[in-house]
């Protein structure tokens, strides 16, 4: 039977007992085309007829009326009924004599070239999906090379203290809080360099990793 399917590498066979449809695929991108419903010419009836006649002959019986319903979409008529199909489908996609798939002419053929665009790509569409590939990239690589965080004080050296008696909020530099004079190096929070990030202690007055006075 592959020999009547010649112009896609797949089919779905919606063929049922009242009749025989097929759905061809485009080899490139899947796009389907729906052959016209052929009514079985047999008709499920008289295969009924004949399953229910076996199912009470005996021996075999359900053997033979299993094969009377499998031929009510099978058999001689199906494979004549997928030929037609097959004729019909075929008006509906082209075949690159390159590399042989049929496709949508749609969406995968190259009408200037006659070939398909898996083999002969359109220049303008391939030129546009270089271009946005591109942009991506360098914006990808610009955004990269920009330093989001410059400004961001990770090591929270210019965080705002808070007094440990009355929690006002204390600016780096005050060594005493505006509200009720508590000297600063009794805060709990701790100091750090505004040069270098080094921790200081509270007695210290110049920073003992680069000498920078303490605020």
């Amino acid at each position: 039977m592959s020999n009547l399917v010649q112009f896609v590498a797949n089919y779905d066979d919606l063929s049922t007992d009242k009749g025989f449809q097929f759905k061809f695929h485009c080899d490139k991108c899947r796009n389907g085309y729906m052959s016209r419903f052929q009514p079985n010419a047999i008709g499920i009836a008289g295969s009924l007829l004949q399953a229910a006649s076996s199912l009470f002959g005996g021996l075999g019986g359900a053997e033979n009326a299993a094969y009377h319903i499998q031929r009510a979409v099978g058999g001689k008529a199906h494979d004549e009924a997928l030929q037609t199909a097959v004729s019909e489908g075929k008006q509906q996609f082209k075949q690159c004599t390159r590399c042989g798939h049929w496709v949508c002419p749609d969406a995968c053929w190259n009408h200037s070239a006659g070939l398909c665009e898996d083999c002969a790509p359109d220049e303008q569409e391939e030129l546009r999906a270089q271009q946005a590939q591109a942009t991506s990239e360098q914006i990808r690589t610009k955004t990269r090379e920009q330093d989001y965080t410059k400004s961001m004080d990770f090591l929270n050296r210019d965080a705002l203290l808070q007094c440990q008696s009355c929690q006002t909020k204390l600016a780096p530099g005050q060594k005493f809080c505006p509200s009720c004079g508590t000297p600063a190096t009794a805060q709990t929070q701790p100091r750090h360099c505004t040069s270098c990030g080094e921790s200081l202690k509270p007695e210290q007055k110049f920073c003992p990793g680069c000498g920078t006075k303490a605020g």
